[in-house]
C-alpha cells in the first residue's frame, strides 16, 4: 500500500471491513507519510467509537434480557418529553422491542443530535414489536398538574400498545397499574427500551411544537420547544399568553391579565 495515493488508501479503508480492514491498518502503521498516519488515526478513532457504541448497546439490554430469562415476553420501555416547558403538551411513549435489534448507538434522546433522533425514530417504529405515543394537553396539565399529567400520558401509552405489556421499565417513575414494573434513575441511559421511548416521545413532541410555531410564529416554539428561554420569556412579555401556554406554570402566571 506504500505506493498508493492517500485518496486511494482512504477509499480502500472506507470499503474494507473485518480482517481485510485489520490487515490494511497493520500495513499502514509502517507507512511514515504524515497524511497516511493522520488517516490511520481517524480510522482508529472511528473504530474505537464504534466499539464503545457496541459495548453500550450490549449493556443497555441487560434489564430486558434478565427479564426475558425470567419469563417476561413483552417488556415495554416508557419515557416522556415535555415536563419542564411553559407551553405545549406532555408526550409519553411506550415501546416493546424484539430480542434482536440493530439499534446500535441508541441512547438518551437528549444525547443525540436531531439528525440521529430522526433516524432512530423511524428505525424504532420499524423494528418495534409494538409502540404507542400519547399526549396530554395543556388544559389537563393545568387541571391535574404536570406530574399527574405525565403519569396519565404514560398510562395511555401502555394501554394503547397493540401487544399487551407484561413488564414495564420506566425512567424515574411508577405507574398505578397492575403490571410489574421497575423504575430506573437515568433509565434512558440504562435501558434500550426506555431510550427508544425517549426518542419517540422527544421527536413527536418537537414536531407538535413545530406545528404550534406555525400558529404562533412570534414565540419561537420550533427553536425552544416551549422551554423558558430568554427569547420565549421576552415574547411572553411582549405578546402575552397563548392557548398553548401552561397557565399554572410560573412565569406564565405573571403574564395573565
Amino acid at each position: 500500500m506504500h505506493n498508493q495515493s492517500i485518496s486511494t488508501i482512504k477509499q480502500m479503508l472506507d470499503t474494507a471491513s473485518g480482517e481485510e480492514l485489520k490487515n490494511y491498518l497493520v500495513q499502514l502503521e509502517q507507512d511514515n507519510r504524515k497524511g497516511v498516519q493522520q488517516l490511520l488515526k481517524q480510522v482508529n478513532q472511528k473504530l474505537l467509537k464504534k466499539q464503545k457504541e457496541l459495548e453500550m448497546f450490549e449493556q443497555m439490554q441487560t434489564y430486558e434480557r434478565d427479564l426475558s430469562v425470567n419469563g417476561f415476553k413483552a417488556i415495554a420501555g416508557l419515557d416522556e418529553a415535555g415536563r419542564g416547558p411553559l407551553a405545549g403538551p406532555v408526550v409519553a411513549a411506550a415501546v416493546i422491542l424484539p430480542t434482536e435489534t440493530t439499534l446500535v448507538g441508541l441512547t438518551d434522546s437528549k444525547k443525540l443530535s436531531k439528525k440521529q433522533r430522526e433516524y432512530f425514530f423511524d428505525e424504532i417504529k420499524r423494528q418495534a414489536i409494538a409502540y404507542s405515543i400519547q399526549e396530554v394537553d395543556v388544559s389537563t396539565i393545568d387541571t391535574i398538574n404536570i406530574y399527574q399529567a405525565t403519569k396519565q400520558a404514560m398510562q395511555l401509552a401502555v394501554e394503547n400498545l397493540t401487544t399487551q405489556a407484561d413488564y414495564l421499565l420506566l425512567d424515574a417513575m411508577n405507574l398505578p397499574m397492575e403490571v410489574e414494573q421497575t423504575s430506573l434513575i437515568k433509565g434512558d441511559q440504562k435501558s434500550l427500551s426506555i431510550a427508544a421511548a425517549s426518542v419517540l416521545a422527544k421527536v413527536s413532541r418537537d414536531r407538535l411544537m413545530e406545528k404550534l410555531d406555525e400558529s404562533y410564529p412570534e414565540y419561537g416554539f420550533s427553536q425552544h420547544a416551549g422551554y423558558g428561554t430568554p427569547t420565549h420569556l421576552q415574547a411572553l412579555k411582549q405578546y402575552g399568553v397563548t392557548p398553548a401556554h401552561r397557565r399554572s406554570f410560573q412565569p406564565v402566571k405573571d403574564h395573565i391579565g
